[in-house]
């Protein structure tokens, strides 16, 4: 047996075997959207799942992708509107493990950031239930990465850092707000459309020029992304008059201006406020 014929036997093997157990539960990262970018461990799970816990952020074509003869059971939350309040999910999958049933809980993007994955993982370590985590492809790298957007580059970034744009509760946005004006690095900001007013004010105010470009983008990677590139100061009024909707990321550095270059030119909801009043209205999202 040749070394080819090895590594596709060792691929075969892994790709078929039973990684879920009954009373499992596996918390799936199913990427931004695009369900070509699902790993192919993720796909393996979803297809042996006798449950699937999923929230509003997995898209439609994913939950094609699941086992047919699985309950699919929606526990999607908008900001500020929780189908199922996050203590009511922690215990639903304590329930489904404890009836043996091999679950999956399928969330948007990467578990492990800002997806509350690590205090589902907590839960279930206290009630003594065995459980896996399977990374996705982080909404930020995605979603950029679509948009033509590197989040590092040699001459414009150095550093990205993911920020929650939104707090627990009614808590106000504190953040350290001195080191995200510090020149040099891409900000990415989840959940931030409420807030967006305190991040253009608290970033000009520690020394961010007004300037600055950003981008936001809705729904990445999926065929409604809708997408467009403005400044910090005309941030909110951007937001306001394209009319954007969680989920939004915004993404803020200089490095969004090679948007302009790198985004394939044919991008759906591609929109740039850069580029002049010729692209004001380009980028509509499809009705």
């Amino acid at each position: 047996m040749n070394t080819n014929t090895r590594k596709k036997c060792l691929v075969e093997f892994q790709l078929a075997e039973q990684p879920l157990r009954p009373g499992e539960v596996a918390i799936v990262g199913a990427g931004p959207g695009d369900p070509g970018l699902l790993t192919l461990r993720a796909l393996m799970l979803i297809q042996q799942a006798d449950a699937v816990v999923y929230d509003r952020l997995v898209s439609p074509q994913i939950m094609e992708l699941v086992n047919p003869g699985a309950e699919r059971i929606h526990v999607g939350k908008a900001s500020g509107c929780h189908y199922v309040p996050q203590e009511e999910t922690n215990e639903l999958l304590v329930q489904l493990a404890t009836r043996q049933r091999r679950v999956v809980r399928l969330k948007g993007g990467d578990p492990y950031i800002f997806g509350r994955g690590g205090e589902e993982a907590e839960f279930l370590v206290e009630n003594d239930i065995d459980f896996q985590v399977v990374p996705g492809i982080t909404s930020a790298a995605g979603c950029a990465s679509y948009c033509g957007i590197p989040l590092t580059h040699r001459d414009y970034s150095q550093s990205v850092t993911f920020v929650t744009g939104h707090r627990k509760g009614d808590q106000s946005l504190e953040l350290n707000w001195q080191t995200l004006a510090a020149p040099g690095q891409t900000r990415v900001f989840y959940m931030g459309l409420h807030n967006a007013p305190t991040i253009v004010k608290e970033l000009t105010a520690h020394g961010v020029s007004a300037k600055c470009p950003v981008a936001l983008v809705e729904r990445g990677t999926t065929p409604l992304q809708h997408m467009t590139v403005t400044t910090l100061d005309d941030l909110v009024e951007t937001i306001d008059r394209e009319d954007f909707q969680p989920p939004t990321l915004i993404i803020v550095g200089e490095v969004v201006q090679l948007a302009e270059k790198l985004a394939r030119p044919a991008q759906a909801g591609w929109n740039s406020a850069l580029a002049g009043p010729a692209a004001a209205h380009a980028g509509r999202r499809p009705a």
